[in-house]
């Protein structure tokens, strides 16, 4: 059975947030759309899911951006759809994350940063907020370029508070995964759930089964879907796509 409602949909393991039910603001230099409550847009039936708060679909405007604000005791990622983000903050820290790439910033004790967008062209990026497991630790920020090629087997792990990951993904301040990648039409990805997830469309179509209750729900760019009580999910490429899969703890 192929689902292909516009409506929030849940079936068993599975809630499907299409684009246009996430909360929409326009600021003029920067169009948000919000998975989970946040600044302007309140709904209090999506407050975050387990330890993830916050997930921005966001487009900023070339020549415009974040100017200086704090952050403390929160991971924040950024995972850069295209364009360029430049960072700078309170530690010393200045880098660019390019389209493709990501970038963590542990925020800790506390640290105050800007970003921005210096291009003559629009930036597109997810910023993601998880809570983190250990409070008031130094702050600190990293950036990493990954491979941009589609993938068959499996998705990149692009962040990770795992000791076994060290050194394969950026490093954060709590027991969850974040996974990244394009996939070319007509792959099938079989993927492993350590705790539950929740997948972003970054582009493109592809499909989510749950091959216990033979459902397929289907998933179209700037969607997001909540996958729970289960170990497993198949990833079926309905097109070229690319998309985010955040493992993170229920509490």
């Amino acid at each position: 059975m192929l689902l292909t409602t516009t409506e929030t949909l849940e079936l068993h393991m599975l809630t499907h947030y299409p684009e246009k039910s996430l909360g929409q603001e326009d600021h003029g230099w920067l169009k948000a759309k919000h998975h989970f409550s946040f600044a302007r847009y309140y709904n209090p039936k999506r407050m975050g899911f387990g330890k993830l708060r916050v997930v921005n679909d966001d487009l900023v405007a070339a020549g415009s951006g974040f100017p200086p604000h704090p952050h403390n005791n929160m991971e924040i990622i950024t995972y850069v759809r295209s364009g360029e983000i430049v960072h700078e903050d309170s530690t010393g820290n200045k880098g660019v994350t390019k389209a493709g790439d990501v970038q963590v910033m542990s925020a800790g004790k506390g640290i105050v940063h800007s970003e921005y967008n210096l291009s003559d062209t629009p930036l597109t990026l997810y910023q993601i907020w998880i809570e983190s497991n250990v409070k008031n630790v130094a702050p600190r920020w990293e950036t990493k370029p990954f491979p941009n090629e589609s993938v068959t087997n499996t998705l990149p792990l692009v962040v990770s508070g795992f000791k076994e990951d060290k050194g394969k993904a950026l490093p954060i301040y709590q027991q969850a995964r974040i996974y990244a990648g394009r996939i070319k039409k007509g792959v099938e990805i079989l993927h492993h759930i350590t705790n539950q997830v929740y997948v972003l469309a970054s582009r493109g179509q592809f499909s989510l089964v749950d091959k216990a209750t033979s459902t397929e729900l289907m998933m179209q760019q700037g969607d997001g879907a909540e996958i729970v009580d289960t170990q497993h999910v198949t990833i079926k490429a309905l097109s070229d796509c690319e998309m985010l899969i955040i493992d993170v703890p229920d509490q």
